[in-house]
């Protein structure tokens, strides 16, 4: 496999959208970084920005300039030694533009497919759905003057069944980038029986010049992000719905994602997070998976009802949060959706009750964000959660359970060979989610 070669001419479909504008920024600067070397001053690149939204891809040009830009100002000193045989450019800034022209030139913004037939590597990030996955990947490759390889970005289709259904012989390989990808460390890789190893070859040398963390995953529905999360969130909204039983819905909801945040030290509550990727995203995903499941049921008839009142959740193209489980106000939960009166209530007219039922927190007890980065985290974790265990009130009980079974997640992800190792699950959580602690650990 010659490396550079295969990253000469790359197309990236649906690329105005957010996971896709984060994979032609990373890929078009790699190629951009290539085209420098001296050993490559004679070769031609080019990344095919394909989206059926013209207007959208306006607006990547925009995101891509400003991006670039950011990227350039940070690996300055990189730079000078890149642009070393250019006399012209002497200050920081003349170096800084000439970067950013040199990314931006290699672009070719397109709505059309027939410019990816001439590409060697096509990474896809469209709408998750696998006919239509398959339509565009048939389509390329029937039309293409080469073998293209194929990175999905899926989060949840086996690659198996794109690859049989699109006729592609193994050229297809499971590259899932984590949201956003200009900023998420993590990538899954995933490959069937058949994928050719020079593709799994390129895709690892390419992640890891991105300076990814990469996890490889068996090729199944969910593989393992998706396949802790989604049991994850169903646990969250079980429990909500025995709260339901005694509480308002609102104040189920707001216990549970205060546990599942507070008293689990995560970035965020478990129905946030739903919010974060989309209340239809996560019903979608679990609907994926469910025919490949022999002794579980994913679903959630909650999803469903939030759904069919027009409550999504997910994000604007700016990457602000649209209101789901909850209202958001600068980014922040100031509201619970009520299912029942079908609009939102004030956080601060269900506070202190709700506070009051789940109890005080540990005394040792610190936000995520205090504890993210602290390299005696793990001491800190043993202490917390012994502390946890000596307490006798609802929120220690909610909390305690939830770990539980986050774990029991985890180690069934084994078990059942979807993930290769214990570190993998922990590292997929650790990094993909910014969890501050493992699911597989010895605190509970």
């Amino acid at each position: 496999m010659d490396y550079t070669e295969k990253l000469q001419n790359v197309s990236v479909v649906g690329a105005a959208g957010k996971m896709g504008s984060g994979i032609l920024l990373l890929t078009a600067m790699e190629m951009a970084d290539l085209s420098l070397k001296p050993e490559n001053k004679k070769r031609h690149f080019c990344i095919n920005a394909m989206d059926v939204s013209g207007e959208a891809l306006s607006g990547l040009m925009k995101y891509l300039k400003a991006q670039v830009l950011r990227a350039a100002e940070r690996k300055i000193v990189a730079l000078r030694d890149a642009y070393s045989d250019r006399k012209d450019l002497i200050e920081n800034s003349d170096i800084i533009n000439q970067y950013v022209d040199d990314v931006l030139f290699l672009v070719r913004p397109t709505t059309y497919l027939e410019p990816t037939y001439d590409s060697s590597v096509v990474f896809e990030a469209i709408k998750e759905d696998p006919e239509l996955k398959v339509k565009v990947f048939k389509q390329i490759n029937e039309n293409s003057k080469k073998k293209p390889w194929f990175c999905t970005n899926t989060s949840s289709i086996p690659i198996n069944e794109l690859d049989k259904n699109a006729g592609l012989d193994g050229r297809i390989l499971g590259v899932h980038f984590y949201n956003p990808p200009a900023v998420q460390r993590l990538v899954e890789i995933i490959k069937t029986d058949n994928t050719d190893p020079e593709l799994v070859e390129f895709a690892n040398t390419f992640s890891k010049n991105l300076r990814k963390v990469v996890v490889p995953s068996a090729d199944f529905a969910g593989f393992i992000g998706n396949g802790h999360f989604m049991r994850d969130a169903l646990h969250g909204i079980k429990e909500a719905e025995k709260l339901a039983e005694k509480y308002s819905f609102t104040e189920a909801v707001y216990m549970i994602n205060k546990v599942s945040q507070d008293y689990l030290i995560r970035p965020m509550g478990i129905f946030q997070l739903i919010d974060y990727v989309g209340i239809d995203v996560c019903q979608y995903i679990m609907s994926v998976m469910n025919p490949h499941l022999k002794d579980e049921d994913l679903h959630s008839s909650l999803l469903d009802k939030m759904i069919e009142l027009g409550v999504y959740g997910g994000q604007n193209f700016d990457g602000s949060q649209k209101d789901g489980f909850l209202k958001y106000e600068k980014g922040r939960p100031v509201a619970i959706f009520d299912i029942n009166k079908k609009a939102y209530q004030d956080i601060s007219t269900l506070k202190d009750k709700c506070d009051k039922e789940l109890g005080e927190l540990p005394a040792s007890a610190k936000p995520w964000k205090a504890v993210i980065g602290d390299k005696n985290k793990d001491e800190f974790f043993k202490t917390y959660f012994n502390e946890l265990k000596s307490l006798n009130s609802k929120g220690a009980q909610l909390a305690l359970d939830y770990v539980k079974r986050s774990r029991e997640i985890g180690l069934k992800l084994v078990s059942d060979k979807i993930a290769f190792s214990e570190k993998d699950v922990n590292t997929v959580l650790l990094t993909g989610f910014f969890h501050a602690y493992g699911p597989i650990n010895d605190y509970i």
